[in-house]
């Protein structure tokens, strides 16, 4: 199949049918990841569902296995309905997965799920059975792909939205706990001081190891005012933190003037983010007007959010130029080409990038960079290249699953390799806190990256270092209401008028 490439209209309407670019795993506060039913639509078509229709004799031996395990285990009321809705998420699975898997081995990781719920009440419920059996075949694919039920599949949808209930918090699975990716600003786990990278063990006093991402994250949900008390590990100590759930309005864009520069944060990837971002640079030039001498793009801790959103944001400023490529398992690709109409007019721009930035917030950081349209400055991103689809199933609940990787515009593969930074601007603050925490430092603390995470998908070919050279941030004055010093050097290289001449000033290291 020939790739596909989409050319935007300024109009900002719905631009694709793809919707899902993961954020990292799912928003505790929002749910899962937001999704659409691609059964009918070009990815769809691309995927190849229409080979839903029947298995090989080898596939089916490996399907009866499953089956004459779950009808020992199980009772005999509503046993074929639930090997019936088994077998179709097999199949789902077998078509649709970025990869080829075994059935083997598809199935060895079902039986697991089975042998794991032997003597707990679910024991006999043929449904429940089927449902830990998916849980634990869909979660051995990555860490992002995963079976939801019902209730999970309708809190899918909140993920994407500007106004959820819970503690603020984007996380995934690591070793059978709770990662945080990033805590959402002004939220209540923003105040409360968590960090990315900190594991959650336990909730409320109940430990989460091995009952899977979603339990944990149902567990954390509550009504606004209610309280919740989370045991977390950092650095290889443990601490406990309390919380009172709020109803959580993100502000997906924020703005403000920092000396002659317009400074915008973009928190995540949601609804109408476009939107607010053409807001946001017409303050920003009704502000400064001729003094604008470039803007600040700021998507650290962005955990990203809706591929539709990113490539609108990325197209917002360039003229021209590939955004970014989505491909499948079968080669098939479907490119995002800019149209013209940069909003900021050719002004100056550089592009704050850290660890937490990851999935849509790494196409935008890959897109600006290498169509030579921003200086990308911060340290290596996350590393998520994956592309996860919501599908509905016909008898109840969904699958999450993974099944495109996304490719910057040179043909660079994101997945497990991040985006490095033109500039990079060492925190220094945080290396002399690793430092002084490094003796106590277990394997587990220091993961950091989605390589890291158990399961990961692996990179795929290589990578070009466009870095250009180092600087700690303490030779950058601090800056904003919160005394940001990478913001800091921001502005300055903007003030310098280009990435050669800041670094030159600061007297920083070339890169090697």
């Amino acid at each position: 199949m020939k790739s596909m490439t989409n050319h935007f209209p300024r109009t900002r309407g719905l631009r694709t049918t793809i919707v899902v670019a993961g954020a990292v795993a799912a928003g505790v506060a929002l749910g899962a990841l937001g999704g659409c039913s691609v059964g009918d639509g070009v990815l769809g078509r691309a995927i190849g569902w229409s080979d839903l229709a029947g298995l090989s004799a080898d596939s089916s031996r490996e399907v009866e296995r499953f089956n004459v395990a779950l009808r020992r285990e199980s009772d005999k009321d509503g046993v074929e309905r639930a090997t019936a809705h088994f077998t179709d998420v097999f199949k789902r699975v077998r078509v649709g997965y970025v990869r080829e898997v075994g059935d083997a081995e598809l199935v060895n990781a079902a039986l697991r799920g089975l042998d794991e719920e032997k003597g707990s009440s679910l024991r006999r419920d043929p449904g429940k059975l089927v449902e830990a059996a998916l849980r634990a075949m869909l979660s051995s694919l990555d860490p992002h792909s995963a079976y939801l039920n019902a209730d999970e599949y309708r809190d899918s949808f909140v993920s994407t939205r500007s106004e959820f209930g819970g503690i603020g918090i984007e996380v995934s699975a690591e070793d059978g706990l709770v990662k945080i990716i990033a805590p959402i600003e002004d939220t209540p786990a923003y105040r409360a001081g968590l960090k990315s990278g900190d594991l959650i063990t336990q909730v409320d006093g109940e430990p989460v190891k091995g009952k899977g991402l979603m339990y944990a994250v149902n567990k954390m949900r509550g009504a606004a005012g209610s309280e919740i008390r989370l045991t977390l590990i950092r650095g290889g100590a443990s601490f406990e933190a309390r919380l009172t759930r709020a109803v959580i309005k993100v502000r997906s864009v924020r703005w403000e003037i920092v000396d002659d520069v317009g400074y915008i944060r973009v928190v995540r990837f949601i609804e109408k983010v476009d939107d607010n971002l053409d807001q946001a640079v017409a303050e920003v030039r009704k502000q400064l007007g001729g003094k604008l001498r470039g803007i600040v793009l700021d998507l650290r801790n962005n955990p990203g959010g809706l591929l539709e959103q990113s490539v609108t944001m990325a197209d917002s400023f360039l003229d021209s130029g590939k955004i970014v490529t989505v491909k499948g398992r079968r080669g098939a690709g479907r490119v995002y080409e800019a149209v013209s109409g940069d909003i900021a007019r050719g002004i100056p721009m550089v592009v704050l990038i850290n660890g937490g930035s990851a999935s849509a917030a790494e196409i935008v950081a890959a897109a600006l960079q290498q169509n030579g349209r921003a200086t990308v400055m911060g340290t290596l991103t996350f590393g998520k290249g994956s592309v996860q689809t919501v599908v509905p199933l016909p008898q109840e609940g969904a699958i999450r699953l993974t099944t495109s990787l996304y490719y910057a515009p040179s043909g660079e593969a994101i997945q497990s390799r991040g985006v490095e930074p033109d500039v990079e601007v060492i925190d220094t603050a945080a290396e002399a806190e690793k430092d002084k925490s490094k003796s106590a430092e277990s394997a587990a603390d220091k993961r950091r990256r989605e390589a890291d995470l158990p399961g990961a998908l692996p990179a795929v070919g290589s990578v070009l270092s466009r870095r250009h050279g180092s600087v700690p941030d303490s030779r950058c004055r601090p800056v904003g209401e919160k005394q940001d010093r990478q913001l800091g050097c921001a502005v300055e290289l903007l003030q310098a008028g280009s990435a050669h001449k800041f670094l030159a000033a600061a007297g920083a290291r070339p890169a090697m």
